[in-house]
């Protein structure tokens, strides 16, 4: 594929979401912005949703994670469903009843400032880390196969990308993000979708032939029972509820849009088929994983050092234009909700947790949008920095970067929601940021030494869980009885 055919195409695809942005950013307001007026349809909040799960690194890492993992991956999207029933029938109840548009206000009222102030920097740190990373993956790629063939430097790509996010969400907020995210679920799907039809076809192999393959090759491969191993199936599972529980109930981002849906219930629908939904597309990609490293075998390609690259090599320069076309279209639907819908939630999360910019009532609505019009340029700036250092040291498949920083900042959300829903003792307010900041350096000590401390054992995803224990019981060391 040349790369002005690629240029074309992405130009063409953003300027589709330009065209949904105009037509849904009209009007808009700050509560258009934070909470899309209350009027999403669920089940476009729920298909749209999808997209925003996945994105790069569902896409690029977790295919290539089959040569070495086989399907364990799979516990953990088992898990998912377990997290997905907690957050539908707890957390979105207390947040509907509460009337939240940040989620972390809850923390205000349960504790206090600093536990609010506390839960809403984890939220920002975990969330510009993770958003960078999966922004990083995608564009990365895009820069080998197009940018590089224009000399345009690193840099300038993400700039670029940056700058175009930035335009698209700047107004519309969340309302405009519910309906662009349902563009790019589809072309994300259709890309994996094409790659698996068009694999079998070279291979002159039915699906069903190919899934056989793949369970004779040892791909399919679920359970590890190594309690040891990082992936024993035990710890993957329930670190997949806990995972879901912190970086879909407890992060901004993806609440924000399950609290633009009309009223509880309909929240709840979208939640329950969402993540039905989820387990069936995260099988297809574990499926396209194996794929991939059967046609690898039966071409005599050489696999890459990085098995994030197999899906990009294998869909640009062996499977055809077409496929390749559709590759370079679901790549660029990834790299989008990968800061979109960050950017907006980071947005809402400092001004309404930060700033408090819907109490301060001296200020006309005006002045309010223009400050959040800076903050939204502040933190654009924010994840394209970022982007750029985490290039600079990147060296490991990025979705395994990603859960571990995931389970040192989100550990010390879920002890803090945790403690506020399952015990009714207040807390001494002003430990909460010291007790957050020791929990994940403990977790830290105890992961880098686990083998020489627990005989062997080593964390995986788990981490997570651990932490929030801790956090969970600093808390109970400084509470107070109650009044």
């Amino acid at each position: 594929m040349s790369p002005k055919l690629i240029l074309l195409v992405f130009f063409a695809y953003t300027a589709v979401l330009f065209g949904i942005t105009w037509l849904t950013a009209r009007k808009a307001t700050n509560r258009s912005f934070f909470i899309g007026n209350k009027t999403s349809p669920w089940f476009v909040v729920s298909y749209g949703m999808i997209g925003a799960s996945l994105s790069g690194v569902t896409f690029m890492s977790v295919p290539g994670w089959v040569g070495e993992t086989q399907f364990s991956y799979f516990l953990v999207v088992a898990g998912y469903l377990l997290g997905y029933a907690v957050i539908a029938l707890v957390l979105l109840p207390l947040y509907y009843r509460l009337n939240l548009t940040s989620i972390y206000t809850y923390l205000e009222s349960r504790f206090g400032y600093w536990s609010h102030k506390t839960g809403a920097f984890y939220f920002l740190l975990s969330r510009v880390i993770g958003a960078s990373f999966r922004m990083f993956l995608v564009v990365n790629v895009l820069q080998i196969f197009v940018f590089d063939a224009w000399h345009i430097p690193f840099r300038l790509t993400v700039l670029i990308f940056i700058v175009l996010i930035l335009l698209y969400t700047y107004k519309g907020g969340i309302k405009t993000i519910i309906w662009t995210d349902t563009v790019q679920t589809t072309f994300m799907l259709l890309a994996v979708l094409l790659s698996v039809y068009l694999i079998s076809r070279n291979m002159n192999l039915s699906l069903t032939g190919l899934f056989h393959r793949a369970v004779e090759h040892g791909y399919t491969r679920i359970f590890n029972t190594d309690w040891s191993d990082r992936r024993f199936f035990i710890k993957q599972f329930f670190s997949g509820m806990f995972i879901t529980i912190v970086m879909t109930g407890l992060d901004q981002e993806m609440m924000q849009k399950n609290l633009s849906c009309r009223n509880l219930k309909d929240a709840q629908k979208n939640m329950f088929t969402f993540s039905g939904v989820l387990v069936l597309v995260n099988f297809i990609f574990l499926f396209l994983g194996a794929t991939l490293f059967l046609f690898a075998e039966y071409k005599g390609i050489s696999l890459p050092s990085r098995s994030d690259d197999l899906f990009p090599i294998i869909a640009i320069n062996y499977l055809g234009p077409v496929a390749g076309l559709v590759f370079i279209i679901g790549l660029i639907s990834a790299a989008y909700p990968s800061a979109d819908g960050a950017l907006t939630s980071l947005t809402t999360s400092f001004c309404i947790d930060f700033i408090g910019l819907p109490k301060k009532e001296n200020i006309s609505e005006k002045k309010k949008e223009r400050i959040r019009y800076m903050v939204h340029i502040a933190f654009a700036i924010i994840l394209l920095t970022v982007i750029i250092i985490f290039r600079a040291i990147n060296d490991r498949a990025v979705i395994d970067k990603l859960f571990t920083v995931a389970g040192y900042t989100y550990g010390p959300l879920l002890g803090l929601y945790s403690f506020g829903l399952f015990s009714r003792k207040p807390v001494r307010d002003k430990l909460v940021p010291v007790i957050a900041l020791v929990s994940p350096c403990i977790c830290y000590l105890l992961s880098s030494y686990s083998v020489l401390i627990f005989n062997g054992y080593k964390f995986g995803f788990e981490l997570l869980i651990l932490n929030g224990f801790i956090t969970f019981a600093g808390l109970l060391l400084v509470s107070r009885k109650n009044s």
